[in-house]
């Protein structure tokens, strides 16, 4: 049976015929919140990340593991006509249909957006591409690296002089995924309203350009493309990473009031008077000299003492952490942000947490990833498919 009877989208059923990252980031966000979510895989196989070789867990791919939360698994071999009958006979049943292939392929496996929406008029259909289903580029592949080149973002990350670089985390992948279950909950709410169905669209390319809010803004307004800068923050300053005694240390130094107790705290008053740094509009014309007059005061003490000084002076400050550091941390542990559940072949595992909270529904118990076809018979017998019409299947290589 379903896991999810539980959590605000509990009754929505999700087929999640996309893989690897951008897709999965979106159907495990609807699962922990209560949709049951079929993985649908091709066979054979299953979802590409599953054959990533490291890091694995008793055999089994950490990738995979982390982003198919709350799933239940179906192996189908899409190729087939027979395969493809089964999806067409699901798709009556069910509320959304995500996927992330490449432009057409959907339409080459008889399966595409018309031919669902004849079906089911209240389908929501989720798709998330490289560059979007329109434009000069709609044809090509999407990946993370490349949409995060082509849309500005590694232009403005790396450190002054250096190489551009790309963020340390698949931003795009990431944040295409959220978008695309953001507009799958929109689009829900209108269906709830007219009893329409639509087709819902992102991409790695706007997923990653969306994440240029600041530098954009600079630019619209200037003609001017940002540059490196590091850490430090285009409009404000001192706002950035700043070496310490022993590592690293964020300072927060987001309006003139925080600006006057750093220069307090720091045991230089003098410098709120100082012509190069007395306005926001002066630090920012001398960021790198304040930044290194800064970090010369820092370099006495160590991370946690500066931190507690900061805070009694009520200047935002935090640590650099390490994932270590960040998942072991009390307030991560007090948030829910780890999670553990038990595979049956990688044992017990832990995962990122669901990052929203509710305080009107209970939560779903989480489930760990399905195995490649764990639940195939399951989920069929749910859809009114004869255990002999399954065996048949499962003889034929359509269903695994």
């Amino acid at each position: 049976m379903a896991n999810q009877a539980n959590g605000p989208l509990a009754g929505i059923r999700v087929l999640e015929l996309a893989q690897i990252m951008a897709g999965p980031t979106c159907g495990m966000m609807l699962a922990d919140m209560g949709a049951d979510v079929i993985k649908v895989e091709k066979i054979p196989g299953g979802d590409d990340s599953r054959n990533y070789q490291e890091p694995r867990i008793n055999g089994v791919s950490a990738p995979f593991l982390i982003l198919n939360r709350n799933k239940r698994g179906l192996a189908l071999d899409l190729k087939k006509p027979e395969g493809r009958d089964v999806l067409l006979r699901m798709v009556k049943q069910v509320d959304v249909i995500t996927e992330n292939y490449r432009l057409g392929t959907m339409e080459k496996l008889g399966v595409g957006y018309d031919v669902l929406k004849a079906i089911n008029p209240g389908l929501i259909y989720a798709a998330v591409s490289g560059y979007g289903k329109t434009g000069p580029f709609a044809d090509k592949p999407g990946f993370d690296l490349i949409a995060q080149g082509f849309s500005g973002l590694m232009s403005i990350t790396g450190h002054p002089g250096g190489p551009p670089a790309k963020t340390g985390n698949s931003v795009a992948d990431i944040n295409a995924g959220i978008l695309a279950c953001a507009g799958i909950l929109a689009a829900y709410i209108h269906k709830l309203k007219t009893g329409e169905g639509q087709m819902v669209e992102s991409s790695l390319m706007e997923a990653a350009m969306q994440q240029t809010y600041w530098q954009a803004a600079m630019f619209f307004a200037t003609g001017v493309s940002q540059g490196l800068l590091g850490s430090a923050h285009p409009l404000t300053a001192p706002y950035q990473a700043f070496k310490t005694k022993d590592g690293f240390i964020n300072i927060g130094g987001a309006n003139q009031a925080n600006w006057q107790r750093i220069a307090d705290t720091l045991g230089h008053p003098e410098w709120k008077t100082d012509t190069r740094f007395e306005s926001n509009s002066s630090r920012m014309q001398h960021q790198a000299i304040l930044a290194n007059e800064i970090e010369t005061v820092l370099q006495h003490e160590a991370t946690d003492q500066w931190i507690a000084k900061f805070e009694a002076a009520g200047v935002p400050a935090g640590p650099v952490n390490t994932i270590e550091q960040a998942f072991t941390h009390p307030q991560a542990i007090a948030r829910d942000m780890v999670v553990e559940t038990d595979h049956p072949s990688a044992g017990r595992i832990k995962g990122v947490g669901h990052p929203i909270k509710f305080h009107g529904t209970a939560k779903p118990e989480p489930l760990p990833a399905p195995e490649l076809g764990q639940h195939s018979d399951e989920i069929l017998l749910e859809f009114g498919f004869e255990a002999d019409e399954i065996n048949l299947l499962r003889t034929q290589g359509v269903v695994q």
